[in-house]
């Protein structure tokens, strides 16, 4: 089972910080999300909404407006972390640049969102990807997965380097167990698992997505009745706030880190070989 640091360890810290990130590797999460937007320049920060609204502040006043009408360096008079608690009123709006600076030996779980509204997203991330050399580590090794609601975003990425690990996203509003099997087939053609919402996870959808080579990672769940659920029906990884819960319920001598995604990326390139003998 992969443990996804949903927006790092956001149930104990602020989301898309570095107080939340190193809290999240200090547990022993496989992998630390990333939801990328970008500045008026093109430069890739990290979060989550479209807008600074919910989460930004400037002297205890809110900044607001998209991300993408600001520049940087307005963006660095804004804190991001007061809105959690007081303690965090030092956390700053990081740029993926930074993050990947910051934790050279991590595993990352990085989505283009609203990647319609800001063009060149997709090609901002390789090359920052490739500039800090995650890009063959992320072929062989998965330890750069690539997710998107967007399959447009997807499969533009797919397109620029096939060997990429991809996860499609997938909504709850719009999508049952059901409509989700439907789609795995054109979904297999350029990604290696899906993200559905953990209440859309049955053991129809994992049987055959598995049938079809792709991994499930399903998200948030921070119930451990629930993450119990999803293990018992062969989910791949889950996305959590409190890695921590999720890491006590696995065993102790489960592999973690860069040997379980590993073996993720072996078994997956087990499934499409043997997939294609048989066709």
């Amino acid at each position: 089972m992969i443990v996804i640091a949903h927006r790092g360890a956001s149930g104990y810290a602020p989301e898309h910080t570095f107080a939340s990130w190193d809290l999240a590797a200090a547990m022993g999460a496989d992998y630390l999300e990333q939801d990328l937007q970008m500045t008026r320049e093109g430069i890739l920060v990290v979060m989550h909404d479209e807008t600074l609204d919910r989460t930004a502040r400037r002297n205890g006043v809110p900044c607001t407006g998209r991300v993408i009408d600001h520049t940087l360096a307005e963006l660095e008079q804004c804190e991001v972390g007061s809105w959690f608690g007081p303690t965090f009123v030092d956390q700053r709006v990081p740029t993926l640049d930074e993050v990947l600076k910051r934790y050279p030996d991590a595993n990352f779980y990085i989505e283009t969102k609203n990647p319609e509204e800001a063009p060149g997203m997709e090609e901002n991330l390789l090359q920052t990807l490739a500039d800090h050399g995650l890009i063959e580590p992320a072929r062989t090794e998965w330890r750069v997965l690539i997710q998107s609601f967007s399959e447009a975003s997807l499969r533009k990425i797919h397109a620029a380097d096939p060997a990429l690990p991809l996860i499609q996203l997938l909504h709850r509003k719009w999508e049952t167990s059901g409509s989700i099997r439907r789609r795995l087939e054109s979904i297999a053609e350029y990604a290696v698992g899906i993200g559905p919402h953990f209440s859309d996870v049955d053991a129809a959808l994992v049987e055959t997505a598995h049938e079809h080579c792709l991994s499930v990672h399903p998200y948030t769940i921070d119930d451990v009745a629930e993450m119990a659920r999803l293990d018992s029906l062969g989910v791949d990884g889950i996305f959590t706030n409190f890695p921590d819960r999720l890491l006590a319920t696995l065993p102790v001598d489960e592999p973690r880190g860069l040997d379980a995604l590993r073996l993720a990326a072996d078994a997956y390139a087990r499934c499409r070989r043997k997939s294609a003998q048989e066709t």
